[in-house]
């Protein structure tokens, strides 16, 4: 009897605690790269194609709910349990600002123009951080209806998203004002929202839903339900016919977006699936789990043997590093990101 044909991940080991959180940076001239969060308190940063561990950003004291690159994949920045986000340098690991706040920080994000820092929490409150005068009090936008659970930047960095916690509904605020413009209604709290590579649509999972926005006027484009409680959705950036969605039941399913039809089904992960994002170009998409692993799953035609297994070069077991190491590790960094400047 043949074995059954399966899609076989990069497993990305390093993690000791669940993975909430994944973000892809752009494509830049020394290829993409993939930053994780995670309840161990250590965001790390890999790159995008292979998995390879590059570096582990220390200095949280809590959870990692939120982490994401700037579109050079030069900064980076993570908010935490710890009452803190955290602005990074990326070629070097070193923490370039530690930015307090009053509560748990559960979002944050870079704007397209890379010049502000974007927060949200249990506070309730939006926080606008200019990364020109880091040391200079935020904007704050402060009648957000629940506790934030995740934001994002739309129109040129004229709008800002945010969903909560506790109720459903993604919110859209227009940045000059403060003021909600829109509220697209959902049954559900919205545990992830993307906007599109070319800004056309709003992806959101809520419940048992994924849902598709027109990004521009608002409306509804398409909703679809899942076979089960799903935390995370991704759609393909380059060509914006499929998209995968992950959640309780530890597996991932990818879907034709013009359809909804269930297109395939990967499993591997040994807990719930928390976070999915597709790479820059749709070529493969990371997930994140409470089994504390990162998987990178290929979109194209390449299938093994079921239970065969690829780790990520470089990434068997939990990463603590001596002072030697972490050299050895950014003499092997600028190998990948080589720049004149550095």
């Amino acid at each position: 009897m043949d074995k059954k044909k399966v899609a076989v991940p990069l497993v990305c080991h390093g993690h000791s605690r669940p993975v909430v959180d994944l973000f892809y940076s752009p494509v830049t001239p020394d290829g993409f790269f993939l930053i994780s969060a995670s309840k161990d308190s250590s965001p790390m940063l890999r790159n995008g194609e292979t998995g390879d561990w590059v570096g582990t950003f220390e200095g949280h004291k809590g959870a990692v709910w939120s982490c994401c690159l700037d579109t050079t994949a030069l900064r980076a920045a993570s908010g935490s349990a710890d009452f803190s986000a955290k602005l990074w340098d990326a070629l070097t690991g070193d923490e370039l600002h530690s930015f307090e706040h009053k509560h748990i920080v559960r979002a944050c994000t870079f704007s397209e123009d890379t010049h502000l820092l974007l927060t949200g929490g249990v506070e309730k409150i939006l926080r606008i951080f200019d990364l020109n005068r880091p040391d200079a009090p935020p904007r704050e936008v402060d009648n957000s209806p629940g506790s934030i659970r995740t934001v994002a930047w739309l129109h040129s960095d004229q709008t800002i998203l945010s969903s909560c916690t506790e109720i459903g509904g993604v919110r859209l605020w227009d940045v000059r004002s403060g003021k909600i413009v829109q509220t697209l209604e959902t049954n559900s709290p919205v545990t992830s929202a993307e906007v599109s590579r070319d800004g056309r649509y709003i992806t959101t999972a809520d419940g048992s839903t994924v849902k598709f926005w027109d990004a521009n006027h608002f409306g509804l484009v398409k909703s679809y339900d899942m076979p089960c409680d799903v935390e995370s959705a991704s759609l393909e950036p380059k060509f914006g016919n499929k998209f995968v969605a992950g959640g309780e039941d530890m597996w991932i399913r990818v879907f034709d977006f013009h359809t909804g039809e269930q297109t395939g089904c990967n499993k591997g992960h040994h807990g719930p699936v928390h976070c999915l994002r597709f790479s820059p170009e749709g070529e493969s998409y990371a997930s994140g789990s409470e089994d504390g692993t990162i998987r990178i799953w290929q979109m194209g035609p390449a299938s093994h043997d079921e239970n065969d297994s690829v780790p990520g070069n470089g990434t068997t077991g939990k990463v603590k590093v001596s002072a030697d190491d972490i050299a050895r590790k950014i003499e092997g960094f600028s190998y990948y990101r080589r720049r004149g400047n550095y």
